[in-house]
């Protein structure tokens, strides 16, 4: 194959002249690969798929096309070019490394380019595959001189339609496609009108902000971040609802999935209602009472079988994992015995689960309150949640009938807490509640790699004057 001649100078490359002012080609056969492209990024990515511990070196003619995704415009991306294989319904999507700033004036977003292989190298870059410049085992960015001989622009910018997912459907294969979530919200916490979080510029944003995005449909909540070099890391975040869309890739130290946009424009909460759940706030309590209305330390329970007795109702909604006794020592034991829910090796898509106390009476008691302690085995996407309800009948079959809301001021463990301790709920105040009411520990996950984590609960006590 006859030498690919770069068809601007590297001076011209490096220039900060808008997009408009580049000159593209469109006779210059040295720059229409088109005939000569060879292989897809579906098929690279596969290699990649097959080894994903190593990394390639390309050495043969490989030409391939693709749909520049990313855009570095708003500074959310740094020498990180992100293509996908199709304008729309992609399949495969993959990082470019180089070393080049304000590519979005070159390789400006629906840019389709064609993508020269030999000489690169495929590996795993922050949890995602990328293609650059092999050092070690280290992907590293293309250098500045060689840009245009690997990634060559073609005249067409296309329509790009974002693929529409769920935070359910995050998976490796989906990693650097430009994709859209609907129906999602920002944390309220992360809202309120007092005091809103921005993007990317609280106090303790080091890198990047990582915000709690939340779902209107019952899908998994998943983390939005924002580079705190963007040049909107400071804009408030939306109060609304409404969708998304942007990169799904890793956070830096692939811990777990992100999105990142391209611009805040690509948040369009249009909507300025909110679906947060109903809540019961009565505050926290100070003291214990001296009345117990229920009580469970699980010492009762058998090792590995489903919680039974004592009045618990153990329902699994979606999924064939019910809450399970176990006992554990090490960095993190149980609490002599204790229980939790855990879909690893279920074999489900989606896994929800309740654990629910006998019903209590609030209107023959005062000063009720509830106290628990709960921990994790790193919960990643999974999440638990206590509730409450007055008006559910107990039957199975009514469960999803009767309204529940969150017991907000009662504190689960987090992800972010260390796997290894027991955290108390605190002291949670129920003397607001009226009525005969149940509580339940309502834990919501997956079998898929992220969303399988483990939430562990024990000593239960509702206590009264």
């Amino acid at each position: 194959m006859k030498k690919i001649l770069p068809f601007l100078s590297l001076l011209f490359l490096a220039a900060c002249s808008p997009e408009e002012e580049f000159a593209v080609p469109q006779s210059d056969p040295g720059n229409d690969l088109s005939s000569l492209i060879n292989t897809d990024l579906n098929a690279v990515l596969g290699l990649y798929y097959q080894n994903p511990d190593e990394t390639i070196t390309f050495e043969k003619d490989l030409i391939l096309e693709a749909y520049v995704v990313s855009s570095d415009e708003a500074g959310n991306f740094y020498k990180e070019l992100v293509v996908q294989d199709k304008k729309e319904e992609p399949l495969a999507g993959i990082t470019i490394k180089l070393n080049m700033t304000s590519y979005y004036q070159f390789y400006n977003f629906g840019r389709k380019v064609h993508i020269n292989l030999k000489g690169l190298s495929l590996g795993i870059s922050h949890g995602v595959p990328a293609l650059g410049v092999v050092n070690g085992k280290n992907i590293e960015n293309i250098p500045q001189s060689r840009i245009s001989y690997h990634i060559t622009r073609t005249s067409e910018v296309a329509h790009i339609t974002p693929k529409l997912i769920q935070a359910a459907d995050f998976s490796d294969q989906l990693e650097n496609l430009y994709v859209r979530i609907k129906n999602v919200q920002f944390n309220k916490m992360l809202t309120n009108p007092a005091n809103p979080f921005t993007y990317a510029s609280q106090d303790n944003d080091e890198f990047d902000g990582e915000r709690l995005v939340e779902s209107c449909t019952g899908d998994f909540p998943f983390i939005l971040s924002t580079s705190t070099y963007a040049d909107f890391n400071m804009l408030k975040l939306p109060q609304g609802s409404g969708s998304l869309q942007g990169i799904l890739t890793r956070d830096y130290y692939d811990d777990f999935y992100t999105i990142y946009l391209n611009s805040p424009k690509d948040v369009q909460f249009d909507n300025s209602n909110r679906c947060d759940p109903e809540e019961v706030n009565c505050g926290k309590a100070v003291d214990t009472g001296s009345k117990i209305l229920f009580e469970d330390d699980f010492s009762s329970q058998k090792n590995n079988k489903p919680v039974d007795g004592n009045g618990w109702k153990n329902i699994v909604q979606e999924g064939s994992k019910p809450w399970e006794a176990f006992s554990a020592t090490g960095a993190n034991a149980s609490l002599g015995k204790s229980v939790r829910m855990r879909p690893g090796g279920s074999g489900d898509v989606r896994s929800i689960s309740w654990l629910i106390t006998p019903k209590l009476n609030f209107d023959t008691n005062s000063g009720e309150v509830l106290n628990f302690k709960s921990s994790t085995s790193f919960a990643n996407g999974s999440f638990m949640e206590v509730l409450i309800s007055t008006d559910w009948d107990g039957a199975e079959e009514n469960l999803l009938k009767a309204k529940w809301q969150i017991l907000s001021a009662a504190y689960i463990a987090q992800n972010n807490d260390f796997f290894g301790d027991w955290i108390s709920s605190g002291l949670i105040d129920l003397s607001c509640v009226e009525g005969k009411g149940y509580i339940a520990f309502r834990y919501t996950g997956s079998d898929m790699a992220y969303y399988n984590g483990v939430y562990e609960l024990d000593d239960v006590v509702v206590s009264a004057e």
